[in-house]
């Protein structure tokens, strides 16, 4: 007995279920492989984020601790430009005492006309 046209389809049609589901089980397969991958890349991207946030940390508490190297420097520049500023004040004082004198008497009436006037 040869086959018939329903038997063909029937086989045919058989044939395109076992294919849909070796498809549907390559598909599964390939989900969980990506995701595994995924994961795997999540993993390591994390640990990459982690490692960068810890260096900036750690620059930062090494600029931290440069800070008081640094205020210390321009408290020298600060102490140096004083002590000329001095010096040349005292400079001037010794060559022209009587100017200084009459300087330093103005700044001081000044100084206590404003104490008074703030006073009241």
């Amino acid at each position: 007995m040869s086959p018939t046209a329903s038997d063909a389809i029937k086989s045919n049609l058989g044939e395109a279920g076992d294919h849909i589901k070796q498809a549907a089980s390559h598909a599964g397969e390939a989900i969980k492989s990506a995701s595994s991958v995924a994961g795997d890349e999540l993993r390591l991207g994390k640990a990459q984020v982690k490692s960068e946030l810890a260096d900036s940390a750690l620059a930062g508490i090494a600029a931290a601790e440069q800070l008081g190297g640094a205020a210390r420097e321009q408290m020298d520049v600060l102490m140096d430009k004083s002590r000329d500023m001095l010096d040349s004040a005292s400079e001037l004082i010794r060559e022209r005492p009587l100017t200084a004198f009459g300087i330093a008497f103005a700044a001081g009436w000044l100084i206590a006309k404003i104490a008074r006037s703030s006073d009241k």
